[in-house]
């Protein structure tokens, strides 16, 4: 019969094979087409990673404590995982089809939804809109978070599930965007001048930026200035979405990664500058990861029993 760490151990397997196809297509791509790439950075992001997942083995074969093992190996994954895929990202730009913006601001239209009106509405409340700048930076800190927390409790294999739910809904989002790229409702209407003074993430300048990288090409690629160049889907609702089905059974965390993340994605045109429907289509996007991450989770749980099966 299978166990636990039978099972991690695959999913291990999973994610780390999906970081080495990305890795081996950024070390083909960005050389042949000459691209500007921050090496010494991305090694060092590289050894990091690397320290992280040794440190997984470590504690997973010679000092086993799986919980921390699968705390580390979610940290380098990501790790790796975002660096490989930020610079994919990057190569993309070079490919990448015709802008959809002008269509994504229609049907925000047509569902009622004003963007320049909003950013208006919201001139006068600095303290909203600072809370919306909190939350939606809120991101990261607390998949760190979410990391440690998991891997204290009994559920650590959602550490490895919450893992290839990311990586999953990072590829849908990234070869989307490369089809259909878009750089949300601030690269159409531009900051109105009522809401000019607002304490914003991504302002009208960064929005400039992200056009001229898609005529130009993507310049000097370093994961010390990465730009977020995704649109439609918004991966930032992504996040907030899997982080509050993540912590959804956690007791203690339930209800603030809830409100804290609802309200994150209330941010996300704000501060963002993206789309409603940005934000929409992150919703089936998060369904699809979720139900790849339970479905590989499944599997290889299958594949162990039968394998167990046919050894005895």
């Amino acid at each position: 019969m299978h166990t636990a760490s039978d099972v991690s151990l695959r999913l291990r397997k999973v994610l780390l094979s999906i970081a080495i196809i990305l890795f081996a297509i950024d070390a083909i791509w960005a050389p042949l087409a000459h691209f500007d790439v921050d090496y010494e950075r991305y090694v060092e992001l590289t050894v990091l990673s690397l320290l992280l997942l040794g440190g997984s083995e470590f504690y997973r074969s010679k000092r086993p404590d799986p919980r921390l093992s699968a705390m580390l190996f979610g940290a380098g994954f990501l790790c790796l995982f975002s660096a490989a895929a930020s610079v994919l990202n990057y190569c993309l730009l070079t490919v990448a089809g015709g802008r959809i913006d002008m269509t994504l601001a229609a049907i925000d239209r047509a569902l009622g939804f004003n963007w320049p009106a909003l950013m208006i509405a919201l001139a006068p409340h600095p303290r909203i809109t600072w809370a919306l700048f909190v939350a939606y930076n809120a991101a990261l800190p607390q998949i760190a978070v979410l990391l440690c927390v998991l891997g204290r409790k009994s559920t650590y294999l959602s550490i490895y599930r919450f893992c290839i739910a990311m990586s999953v809904a990072a590829l849908i989002c990234i070869i989307t965007w490369s089809i259909a790229p878009s750089f949300g409702a601030i690269s159409v209407y531009g900051v109105p001048a009522a809401a000019a003074h607002m304490e914003l993430a991504l302002d009208q300048n960064y929005a400039q930026i992200l056009i001229s990288l898609l005529a130009h090409g993507p310049g000097f690629i370093s994961p010390i200035d990465v730009k977020g160049l995704i649109g439609f889907p918004s991966y930032h609702a992504v996040l907030a979405l899997l982080t509050i089905y993540y912590t959804w059974p956690l007791k203690l965390l339930r209800w603030p990664a809830l409100l804290l993340n609802l309200l994150a994605l209330a941010a996300t045109p704000v501060q963002g500058g993206h789309h409603l429907i940005d934000v929409l289509a992150g919703v089936p996007v998060t369904l699809l990861a979720l139900f790849a991450a339970g479905e590989v989770h499944a599997w290889l749980g299958l594949a162990g029993s039968r394998n167990a099966a046919a050894a005895a």
